[in-house]
C-alpha cells in the first residue's frame, strides 16, 4: 500500500473556557455538566475561545518520519491527540490510514497494585494490542525493559526508572501502521535516553510511518527526514528536518554576542561579562561556520587563590558536551591569574563545528573548589550549510592524502 499515511485539511481545534461548547467525549460532557450544576450557568461574557490549532494543513507519506518542533503551547500535542483519536477536531478534515499507535503518555494504563507482567498484558490491551500477541513478544518485551527480576512484583514498589523502562517496552512493541511519540526521551535517565532513541530509529528505518514530537532537537533531526514548525496553533514551515531546526532555533535566538552579569561583591572569584566574537572582532551570536569564534570572559579577582583555573565548554542543545578548553592545558595559562584585579581572557575556538546552536558554559575554581559555574553563560548561533550530513557535530577537516603504488 503507497499513498499518504496521514492527510490534514484546513484543521482546526478550539477550546471553550468558561462558557458551554460542543463536547469531545462523553467524559468531558459529564464533567462539564457537574461542574455547570455546581456553580450554576457562567455569565455569557466569560465565553472566551482558544484555537489550539488553525488552519493545519499537513500531509505525511506512508513510511516517512515527521518531526514537529515549536513552543510550549504552539499546539503539537494538540495535533497527536487529533491524529490518535483521542480528540476531534472542531474544524477541518483529518484521516489517517492504518492502524494507529500513541506514545502520548508513557506507561498508560499501569495499575500500581498490579505485578509488572499483569501490567504489561494490561497496557498492551488498552493500546489495542491482542493479548496472543503479547504472549509471543512476551520475553522480548521484558528483555528490553531489563526488570526480569522484578517482573512479578508489584509495580508500586519500582523505582521510577523501572517503571518507565517497563512502560516503554510495551508501548514500543505495539503492532501499528502509524506511530505517534509526544516526549518519550524528556523522562528517564540517559541511558533510557539512548536505549529510546535507538528504538525510535529502528522503528523509523522499518518502513513504519512516524510522528515524532520532541523539544530534543538533535533527536528530531537524527530520528526525521522532515519537519514541521508549529507557532501559535499554525503551521509556520514544513520541509527538510535541518531547515526547518535551522529556522527555528535562529527565529528562537536572539542575535546577542554579550551579557552582563550581576557582580558579587563577596564573592573572591566574580564573572561579569562574556562576549562572542566573529572574525571582525565585533559580538555577535551568529557566527558563519567556516568562521572562528573567539570567546571572552571578564573576571574580577579580590584575592588571590593558588591554582585558580578557567575553562569553556561548548555543548549541543540536548546537553551533549562537544568541546571543554582550560587555561591549565596550557602550562603557563593559569600563571597570568595570579594576583587580584580585573581580567579579560580569550579564548578562540577553531571552525570546528557544525551549523546549529550551542550553549557555551563557563568554569572558574581549583581542582578542590568551585567558584563560578554558569552554564549556558551564552548562546552560539552557527550559520551554514551541513554538507548533506546533518548527522555530523564535528568537522575536523583533516588531510586526504592518495596515493597509487607503483607497479612491478
Amino acid at each position: 500500500m503507497t499513498g499518504n499515511a496521514i492527510e490534514m485539511n484546513g484543521v482546526g481545534k478550539r477550546y471553550r473556557l468558561g462558557g458551554t461548547a460542543a463536547q469531545d467525549s462523553l467524559r468531558e460532557a459529564l464533567a462539564h455538566g457537574w461542574s455547570r450544576g455546581r456553580r450554576g450557568a457562567a455569565p455569557a461574557d466569560e465565553s472566551r475561545d482558544v484555537w489550539a490549532l488553525r488552519e493545519v494543513d499537513l500531509t505525511v507519506p506512508e513510511g516517512a518520519s515527521l518531526g514537529i518542533v515549536g513552543r510550549n503551547g504552539a499546539g503539537k500535542s494538540t495535533l497527536l491527540k487529533i491524529l490518535s483519536r483521542i480528540t476531534y477536531p472542531t474544524e477541518g478534515h483529518s484521516r489517517v490510514r492504518g492502524k494507529v499507535g500513541s506514545l502520548l503518555e508513557v506507561g498508560t494504563g499501569f495499575h500500581p497494585e498490579l505485578s509488572g507482567r499483569e501490567n504489561i498484558f494490561l497496557s498492551a490491551a488498552i493500546l489495542g494490542m491482542p493479548r496472543s500477541v503479547v504472549a509471543r513478544r512476551l520475553d522480548e518485551i521484558v528483555a528490553f525493559s531489563g526488570v526480569e527480576r522484578f517482573l512479578d512484583t508489584p509495580v508500586k514498589r519500582y523505582s521510577s526508572g523501572m517503571y518507565l523502562r517497563l512502560a516503554f517496552a510495551v508501548a514500543a512493541h505495539i503492532d501499528a501502521h502509524v506511530l505517534l511519540v509526544d516526549e518519550v526521551l524528556a523522562v528517564g535517565d540517559a541511558e533510557f535516553q539512548r536505549r529510546c532513541l535507538g528504538t525510535m530509529e529502528t522503528i523509523g528505518n522499518s518502513g513504519r510511518t512516524v510522528v515524532f514530537v520532541s523539544h530534543n532537537l538533535d533527536a528530531v533531526t537524527r530520528l526525521c527526514s522532515t519537519a514541521v514548525w508549529l507557532d501559535a496553533g499554525g503551521v509556520r514551515a514544513v520541509g527538510p528536518t535541518a531547515q526547518v531546526v535551522d529556522a527555528y532555533l535562529m527565529d528562537a535566538t536572539p542575535d546577542a554576542g554579550s551579557r552582563v552579569f550581576v557582580d558579587d561583591p563577596a564573592a573572591p572569584v566574580a564573572l561579569t561579562s562574556l562576549g562572542l566574537l566573529g572574525p571582525t572582532g565585533a559580538s555577535t551570536g551568529r557566527i558563519r561556520s567556516e568562521d572562528p569564534v573567539t570567546v571572552e570572559v571578564t573576571l574580577v579577582l579580590r584575592e588571590a587563590i593558588p591554582a585558580l583555573d578557567l575553562a569553556v565548554s561548548v555543548e549541543t542543545t540536548g546537553g551533549t558536551r562537544l568541546m571543554d578548553e582550560s587555561m591549565s592545558d596550557d602550562s603557563a595559562g593559569t600563571a597570568h591569574l595570579n594576583a587580584p584585579g580585573q581580567y579579560v581572557v580569550s579564548l578562540t575556538l577553531p571552525p570546528l563545528l557544525m551549523p546549529g546552536e550551542y550553549a557555551v558554559n563557563v568554569w572558574v575554581g581549583t581542582a578542590y573548589e568551585t567558584f563560578v559555574w554558569e552554564h549556558s553563560a551564552g548562546w552560539l548561533r552557527l550559520e551554514g550549510g551541513h554538507r548533506g550530513r546533518p548527522d555530523r557535530l564535528i568537522s575536523s577537516q583533516g588531510t586526504w592524502t592518495v596515493t597509487t603504488p607503483e607497479r612491478p
